[in-house]
């Protein structure tokens, strides 16, 4: 276990990842902790500075999960940046499914609350320069118009797979497809 503050927001991710935005109270996370009640409000008195502080949480739990691929791929192609992409999208759907649910009823709750989209468009930020990165590796010609078209679609690809689970997902002919064509346009265009 980590530190007392890290465990109450990895049970708030859990609570949010198995029962979505109404389910999370600090009497829930309180519960999902195994903590007395009342300590999540102790270091969160408000509803969104919990939410605040899981984003923080769960964009530093994506950068070590976003390390830990680009420590395995260092994709230099089209192709190579497919593979790596697929692979993060099994990651997403599997081992960090609950950050990943958790990520999703935040993004829908920013919809209404500007504080909680400036905490995402922050936290972000760096999810961006890393696969801006990766692009201009893998040869894009112009990552700030690729970076939309491919992750778009990869977030919706994992999304799909979030709500309808395919025991036979494999996104791998299609996100390959889409960055062969992104990337290779880019570079006639």
């Amino acid at each position: 276990m980590g530190n007392r503050r890290d465990d109450l927001l990895d049970a708030a991710i859990g609570v949010l990842a198995s029962s979505g935005m109404h389910g999370l109270t600090h009497r829930r996370v309180d519960a999902a902790a195994g903590v007395p009640a009342g300590t999540v409000s102790n270091h969160f008195r408000s509803r969104d500075a919990l939410l605040e502080a899981v984003v923080d949480r769960f964009a530093e739990r994506d950068r070590r999960a976003a390390d830990a691929l680009a420590a395995r791929h260092r994709p230099t192609t089209p192709g190579e940046l497919a593979v790596a992409l697929t692979e993060l999208a099994h990651v997403a759907v599997g081992e960090h499914r609950e950050v990943t649910v958790a990520r999703y009823a935040i993004l829908v709750e920013a919809a209404t609350n500007p504080a909680l989209r400036a905490r995402l468009l922050t936290t972000g930020a760096g999810v961006n320069d890393w696969f801006m990165a990766w692009l201009r590796l893998a040869g894009s010609a112009d990552p700030h118009r690729d970076a939309p078209i491919i992750m778009n679609h990869w977030t919706g690809v994992v999304l799909h797979e979030i709500a309808v689970p395919d025991p036979a997902f494999d996104p791998s002919a299609q996100i390959r497809a889409l960055v062969t064509a992104v990337l290779t346009t880019g570079a006639r265009a």
